[in-house]
């Protein structure tokens, strides 16, 4: 264990005054030490394990802190998402103050839908040659963005994008084409986000 000057953690006299309190009602108090750990997060915060060990556990990879009468152990771990943290004791019981938060957790992009099968490519054929040339004429048009056993997902863009006649264009003409063409597919939903023309995969589908 290393024993380190410069505290990683700050501790309230009130937390600390409650502390001690509680480790009073434990077996063998004064051998134990207020053992620190991050857990994980919660809310874009970090969770925390605190419990009683003791002090002589502590390893080469923890780190201890004397705050007067009462040793902190925390784990080698943890130091760097507790450096500068305070540990308070309020109403609500011990409260972690900490500047510190979690890396954002980047989501895996999206692999793009494979299109490559031949109700995929009929679908395509049917875009190519009968809806888009159709809605070219107000700069509209229609993307295959997936197809999921019989339904077919499509982006409106251009001119049809944010039309309050794209429902309309879909179902009466775009549907009709496709489930003519196509028997293999039963529906055709609008993925498009025609209120603020972000480009959502399936979250915001509409019938």
């Amino acid at each position: 264990m290393s024993d380190v000057v410069e505290p990683v953690l700050g501790i309230t006299d009130a937390a600390r005054e409650k502390i001690l309190e509680v480790r009073a009602a434990e077996p063998e108090a004064g051998s134990l030490a207020l053992w620190i750990t991050v857990t994980g997060e919660s809310g874009g915060a970090y969770t925390y394990d605190m419990s009683f060990r003791a002090l002589a556990d502590a390893g080469d990879l923890e780190v201890v802190q004397h705050h007067d009468d009462l040793p902190v152990v925390i784990d080698g771990d943890s130091v760097e998402a507790l450096a500068g943290a305070t540990l308070d004791f309020a109403a609500a019981g011990m409260v972690m103050q900490n500047p510190n938060r979690p890396a954002p957790r980047v989501a895996a992009p999206r692999p793009a839908a494979d299109l490559s099968g031949p109700v995929a490519q009929a679908i395509l054929q049917v875009l190519e040659d009968q809806i888009n040339p159709a809605i070219a004429s107000h700069g509209g048009r229609a993307d295959l963005v997936a197809v999921e056993e019989s339904i077919a997902y499509l982006r409106l863009s251009g001119g049809c994008q944010g039309c309050s006649m794209a429902a309309a264009t879909l179902s009466q003409g775009i549907e009709v084409a496709i489930l003519d063409a196509v028997p293999e597919i039963t529906e055709v939903r609008d993925v498009t986000d025609h209120a603020s023309g972000t480009n959502p995969y399936f979250e915001s589908a509409k019938k």
